[in-house]
């Protein structure tokens, strides 16, 4: 079995595992989201991501406009790269989100900064310098009837000039999450 390969299955389980680990403890409040996502890199290549997140039990600021508020999130991402190989990334981040008031819909923005970490200082075109990334990212969507979202997110990566040289790389997405 590859390296590409074992890498993918041990993201795969660790992701399973997480979600048997953390659906129980809070599925009867819908604290929890399953997302996926779709993008493209600013050179073009595509992206894939699932993640687990568990929202924080805190609202700020609270007026008639809306909150803030925020979740966790946990994530995998594969990034196709110019040849078969591709990249892997593993990400952290607490994710900061001001939900505005609504009826049915409800539209919110998020702002994040965590870690992330590749299989590959190659990923696409891009030479990261390191395997250890930060990722920054800023979106915006709607929380639907039940609790799902939907929204775009743009998320950069870099090393922060840890090590050189420090490319970084943006992936812009389409993203899908579900409560459970």
């Amino acid at each position: 079995m590859s390296k590409h390969y074992k890498l993918t299955a041990l993201t795969l389980a660790a992701l399973a595992s997480t979600a048997l680990v953390v659906a129980p403890i809070h599925a009867d409040d819908s604290d929890n989201h399953i997302s996926a996502s779709v993008g493209a890199t600013s050179q073009g290549e595509m992206t894939w991501r699932a993640s687990l997140s568990h929202d924080w039990d805190k609202h700020w600021w609270q007026s008639d406009r809306g909150y803030l508020t925020g979740y966790w999130d946990t994530a995998y991402t594969y990034w196709e790269g110019s040849d078969a190989s591709g990249a892997h990334s593993l990400s952290f981040s607490p994710v900061l989100v001001y939900q505005f008031n609504g009826n049915r819909v409800r539209p919110f923005v998020e702002f994040g900064i965590g870690v992330s970490l590749f299989s590959s200082t190659d990923v696409g075109e891009r030479d990261m310098g390191s395997a250890f990334h930060f990722e920054d990212r800023l979106g915006a969507g709607v929380v639907l009837p039940g609790g799902s979202r939907l929204g775009v997110r743009a998320i950069h990566y870099s090393n922060a000039g840890i090590k050189q040289p420090n490319e970084g790389i943006e992936s812009y997405a389409l993203f899908y999450s579900h409560a459970f």
